[in-house]
């Protein structure tokens, strides 16, 4: 008989499989990115909407957010300036998209380290200014890599 999944253990497997695994809903984040151009990417619908690119390093940035509060690190350390909605170049280029991705890699990684290190009777704490517990901010990451990789679906076929 096989041991029971300690709730690390599945906050990590949702963090996966809505990401890169394989998940039952459909595409991953990483899975609805694929084969995008830069040109692609950084094509917004209408002069207010948010491009593919943009959507990609805000998720990038929700991951180190989220990773931060995990870890009780200062803000200020994201990889990109700014934060939430980035102004990216226009055109985007294809050295750009790929820092773009790389971002999101490295972030989503660091995300799975932090959260694989956390310790499990912690997770129903809410941190110094959060509202909401470890666990929400972890299983709310999972959840917005799904509404994101939706979104990304849906302007691919629009574009």
């Amino acid at each position: 008989m096989s041991q029971a999944p300690t709730i690390l253990s599945v906050l990590l497997d949702q963090l996966d499989s809505v990401y890169h695994g394989k998940a039952w809903h459909g595409p991953t984040l990483r899975g609805s990115l694929r084969g995008i151009t830069a040109k692609e990417a950084g094509k917004a619908l209408t002069p207010s909407g948010h491009s593919i690119a943009d959507i990609a390093l805000h998720c990038a940035y929700w991951k180190y957010s989220v990773r931060r509060r995990i870890q009780n690190s200062k803000r200020g350390t994201f990889a990109w300036k700014g934060s939430n909605w980035f102004t990216l170049p226009k055109p985007l280029t294809e050295e750009m998209w790929d820092k773009i991705l790389n971002t999101l890699d490295e972030e989503h990684e660091a995300l799975r380290q932090a959260v694989d290190s956390f310790p499990e009777p912690q997770l129903g704490r809410i941190p110094k200014g959060s509202k909401y517990s470890y666990y929400q901010l972890i299983q709310g990451i999972a959840a917005h890599d799904v509404f994101h990789a939706g979104q990304v679906r849906l302007l691919k076929r629009r574009s």
